[in-house]
């Protein structure tokens, strides 16, 4: 079978309609919309950031339109989502959990998430606090007092804090709910009563799923991107996708312009024949969080969306390029620009510091109108529905936005 042929709007839009981001939504959202969308995407990013929305909830918000918050969370207190570290920390389908627990049985591999000198120097406290957990039930961090000083980051967390942190990493604590987007840490025997380890698929297949997961969820996928997407791999995926291909696992795709192939799950080969016949038509616009799959891989945002995104909360202010939080703007199939936003709570008012427009955008009125829209859609949603707009690149688009909100 010959392989598919795509151009770049074509990919891109196959991407979207993977990523449940290609026409806006017909009906009001329910529940069970928020634990599909989580399943579409396999991962929901988890940052604690709330200039404007928490970026789990913006991230949904962006598919799903406005829908109660508290779904997300009773989602994880009943047992249909559980946390782990993933593409970073999310919130992921519980039936995806043996495919993380071979990283719970080697924490060490984690990074700085998990410290084998901890666990050693501190065996009676941390024995001593799973005991307190067995006896009293569920903990928070805070139910423990602070000592000495002032918190400064995790590399200063409280000694109760570290340890709740570790035994989540090695998989004997899990997050049983939410209280206030606080985490309520209790035994993993008691939040997966019917879990056992024979259950979890050997290595060669946790590395399959994972493949087949992440080019699922980008709808199509360099070889280079499908590692980073679960964290999984680095550069180079296991195993090769044309062994998978030559299975009949994955689709094999070339995109114009492309010298490399891409690879499609056969689940998504009706999508993508339609994408090829440029059957498929981006009409959503909307705001994207930071932490959406659609840009969090810098080089997977650049390569599709010739769109160079870089966080920059974390950067000193002096040297930030565009804002501390800013939100890419996607419309329709492109990602046409980015403003840095703060929510007034409040004061009801939604502050666009700066709006950035991408060079070689051409300026239209129907373009005005789809920013301005989506401004006053996720203001209203925070409940902040005046909006105010400081300045914008180019400079006189500031002022046409407004008007446009105004008319609204």
């Amino acid at each position: 079978m010959s392989d598919i042929q795509l151009s770049l709007p074509s990919a891109r839009a196959l991407h979207l309609a993977a990523q449940g981001l290609l026409l806006p939504r017909r009906r009001k959202a329910v529940k069970d919309d928020v634990l599909n969308a989580i399943r579409a995407m396999g991962v929901l990013q988890i940052d604690t950031i709330h200039v404007v929305a928490r970026s789990p909830y913006l991230v949904l918000w962006s598919r799903l339109g406005d829908y109660p918050l508290q779904w997300l969370e009773e989602l994880l207190a009943e047992g249909a989502l559980f946390e782990y570290w993933a593409h970073e920390a999310c919130f992921l389908p519980i039936e995806d959990f043996g495919l993380y627990r071979h990283r719970m049985l080697d924490p060490a591999s984690m990074g700085w998430k998990y410290s084998v000198q901890w666990m050693h120097e501190h065996r009676e406290s941390i024995e001593a606090l799973i005991e307190h957990i067995r006896t009293n039930g569920p903990v928070r961090s805070t139910d423990f007092e602070r000592k000495e000083g002032k918190s400064g980051g995790w590399w200063d967390w409280k000694p109760e804090k570290r340890s709740l942190e570790v035994l989540f990493t090695c998989g004997q604590l899990m997050i049983a709910r939410r209280e206030k987007f606080q985490r309520i840490y209790d035994l993993r025997e008691r939040v997966l009563p019917h879990w056992d380890d024979s259950q979890m698929p050997d290595m060669a297949e946790t590395y399959r799923r994972f493949m087949l997961k992440s080019v699922y969820a980008m709808g199509l996928a360099k070889a280079t991107w499908i590692g980073d997407y679960f964290r999984y791999a680095r550069t180079k995926p296991k195993p090769d996708p044309e062994t998978l291909v030559d299975e009949g696992l994955l689709l094999r795709a070339r995109v114009e312009g492309w010298s490399e192939p891409v690879y499609i799950h056969p689940l998504h080969r009706e999508l993508a024949e339609h994408a090829s016949q440029d059957l498929l038509k981006p009409s959503v616009t909307t705001l994207l969080s930071p932490f959406d799959p659609v840009v969090w891989d810098r080089r997977r945002a650049s390569e599709l969306f010739d769109f160079d995104y870089r966080l920059e909360c974390y950067t000193p202010e002096a040297k930030r390029r565009y804002g501390y939080f800013t939100l890419p703007i996607l419309r329709k199939g492109m990602l046409v620009g980015r403003l840095d936003a703060k929510a007034h709570r409040q004061q009801g008012i939604f502050e666009v510091k700066v709006l950035h427009l991408e060079s070689g955008v051409r300026i239209t009125d129907k373009l005005v109108a789809d920013i301005a829209g989506s401004l006053k859609r996720i203001a209203n949603w925070h409940n902040t529905p005046q909006v105010n707009i400081t300045r914008s690149d180019p400079g006189h688009f500031a002022a046409m936005v407004a008007a446009a909100l105004a008319r609204a």
